[in-house]
């Protein structure tokens, strides 16, 4: 049976994929050479601009700062919180008592299953002037400030971890599970303690699913936007605007399209980044211990 005859189950799959996930970007790269509008005369009429757009974006002062706050996010948010405290939760849920540790998988993983909408409003409920937190700090002296004005970035950076470490949990919580005994039992007769049994055993036989995990929650974070607009909408001045949020404030607030595409267009090249250096980083060779 010739190789191409195997492969047509699989066109519908390709077809849907071609669909809904390389035709939006093709389009996205198409728009960013135009002068693309939601409304007025380019709105009919669309003419090619060639790299316009991308010379506007480098003398535009708001986009470096849109970037790096992109990059702020997605590390602290994803790579180091979601992952670090995931993995602190699925470790001890394996020590914790079997009630215990149903009712921690619970309550983390309802924040999970929560609308993003519903998470937002949570964020900004717990963190403005007079929220919950400021309550807690009150009630112990301590006078508050307004985190959604003086910290911004900290605010959204907290309120995505906390809606995003169940997936994390989940994921090492069932890669931990698979580890066999013996070898930790082994480890423990010749000596070794727990710190060590872990970061020397544990860790590298999961090693894969870490570095999995860390791609898809970074991936996922780079794409968060409705969280930061219901809490902060990019304020103030900018100071909680990642690519996402800049992208729809030039395409649908100010109407240009082909401006806000380059945008997006920029914002998958930094996705393609990250999921290259994971890709390379998740190769057979390089995840033997």
């Amino acid at each position: 049976m010739p190789v191409w005859w195997r492969s047509i189950p699989l066109l519908p799959a390709i077809c849907l994929l071609a669909l809904f996930f390389v035709g939006p970007i093709f389009w996205a790269f198409y728009g960013s050479f135009t002068n693309m509008a939601l409304t007025g005369p380019h709105a009919q009429s669309v003419d090619f601009v060639g790299l316009d757009n991308y010379f506007r974006l480098a003398a535009d002062p708001a986009f470096p700062l849109a970037l790096w706050l992109t990059i702020v996010f997605v590390v602290t948010s994803a790579i180091i919180g979601q992952n670090v405290l995931g993995m602190v939760i699925a470790v001890l849920l394996l020590k914790a008592s079997k009630g215990v540790a149903a009712v921690t998988r619970t309550i983390v993983v309802l924040t999970w299953i929560l609308p993003e909408l519903v998470a937002a409003f949570v964020t900004y409920a717990y963190f403005n002037k007079d929220g919950t937190f400021n309550q807690i700090l009150a009630m112990v002296g301590i006078r508050g400030v307004d985190w959604l004005f003086n910290v911004p970035m900290l605010a959204i950076i907290l309120g995505n971890t906390w809606r995003g470490t169940a997936f994390s949990m989940m994921v090492y919580q069932a890669a931990l599970g698979g580890v066999s005994t013996d070898l930790t039992e082994a480890a423990m007769i010749d000596g070794a303690n727990a710190r060590q049994r872990y970061f020397r055993v544990v860790l590298p036989i999961i090693r894969g699913t870490v570095g999995t995990n860390t791609m898809l929650i970074t991936l996922q974070t780079l794409a968060v936007f409705t969280l930061i607009w219901v809490v902060t909408a990019g304020g103030p001045l900018n100071a909680s605007t990642t690519l996402p949020v800049l992208a729809y404030q030039q395409a649908f607030k100010f109407g240009d399209i082909g401006y806000g595409t380059a945008i997006a267009a920029v914002m998958l090249l930094v996705g393609a980044a990250f999921a290259v250096i994971y890709v390379r980083t998740l190769r057979p060779g390089r995840l033997s211990s």
